[in-house]
């Protein structure tokens, strides 16, 4: 997992790595690290680089999933 902007700093560092039991998904991950709040408010998730990805679809093993935050600016 990899974490950018404040939710970095919120975490303590900008890569974990976490094992996973077959079949987990994204929303269940959210779930687990409590980032649920955070999504409502513009958190974005990306998959093995992919954004806008199924949240409910299986991870695959050694899947990198990203948080960025919402960004501003012109």
């Amino acid at each position: 997992m990899l974490f950018f902007g404040p939710l970095a700093e919120k975490m303590g560092q900008r890569e974990i790595f976490v094992s996973l039991d077959s079949g987990t998904t994204v929303t269940q991950l959210v779930n687990r690290f409590e980032l649920g709040d955070m999504l409502l408010s513009g958190l974005r998730v990306a998959v093995d680089g992919e954004m806008d990805v199924d949240m409910d679809a299986p991870l695959k093993d050694s899947s990198e999933v990203a948080f960025l935050p919402p960004v501003s600016g012109g």
